[in-house]
């Protein structure tokens, strides 16, 4: 899971400079067809079984938000600094709390709603609206967090009838397809050299982190290694700061610390959660 999220960040580093180049659906594009590329891999080692969905709709609409969330999120890195991006990403354990709650019915005790509502408070403190250093494009990385949000709660609906390649599969294919339709429009060919290497090394090293997030979910239970997730932010601080010259002030820190440890929290509670049901 670490190797995974190591990686995703120079994925998001590789889409942000990118960006001054290229539209973002396109670059959104070149990332999914690493993913397509690695299910295309599965296809050939375990077979066409693997395309077997017991709920093919809901398939096809986590693979949908997949295409939003990401989208949204190569917008938004277009415009604010990385760390940032990913700092307010962080959210979406507390929207998946929230949706869990108003879709699944299920129950959430006063600590939890407390752990999303500090957390929230956290975001605003990264986000800052009102002081000057607000961008609008901060509100589409709380989009893509919703979607990314929507598409957990849909693993949730999918994952005692599905296996993790199977919802892999779709979640490639499907995005794939979407994005697909308006990139005529939105098309710029690269030019040869540098951009076509970024977009090549950005689409091999998508699909090797998502494998090893695969591989991290087959060997042990997801409340356990999801807590890894957020070290994506020290990565993402580190390229921000290496490539862009950025570097995320004592507000965005502290707004970080307080997301993360109210989304520990909210983990944890998860796990006792699970643990006590039947």
């Amino acid at each position: 899971m670490a190797g995974g999220m190591f990686l995703f960040s120079a994925v998001d580093t590789h889409a942000k400079y990118l960006t001054e180049f290229l539209h973002p659906i396109q670059i959104t594009w070149s990332r999914q067809l690493g993913l397509l590329l690695g299910v295309f891999i599965i296809i050939v080692i375990k077979g066409r079984s693997v395309l077997r969905s017991s709920h093919p709709w809901l398939q096809v609409s986590r693979g949908a938000m997949a295409a939003v969330s990401a989208t949204l999120f190569i917008v938004a890195v277009s415009y604010v600094p990385l760390a940032d991006a990913i700092a307010v990403t962080f959210v979406a354990p507390f929207i998946v709390t929230l949706l869990g709650a108003l879709i699944l019915r299920e129950k959430v005790g006063i600590r939890r709603w407390t752990a999303v509502i500090i957390g929230f408070i956290g975001t605003l403190i990264v986000i800052r609206p009102g002081l000057g250093v607000f961008h609008p494009a901060m509100f589409l990385v709380l989009l893509a967090a919703a979607a990314f949000a929507l598409r957990q709660i849909l693993s949730r609906f999918l994952s005692g009838g599905d296996p993790v390649e199977t919802t892999v599969a779709y979640t490639a294919i499907v995005s794939v397809i979407l994005l697909s339709l308006p990139l005529p429009l939105v098309w710029t060919t690269p030019e040869w050299g540098m951009q076509v290497v970024l977009l090549i090394t950005m689409a091999l090293l998508a699909a090797f982190a998502e494998t090893l997030v695969i591989m991290a979910l087959e060997a042990a239970e997801a409340v356990i290694v999801a807590p890894v997730h957020y070290t994506i932010l020290i990565w993402g601080m580190f390229y921000g700061w290496l490539i862009f010259y950025h570097l995320p002030d004592v507000w965005t820190l502290l707004g970080a610390a307080i997301i993360i440890a109210t989304g520990l929290y909210t983990l944890d509670r998860e796990r006792i959660v699970a643990k006590s049901r039947p």
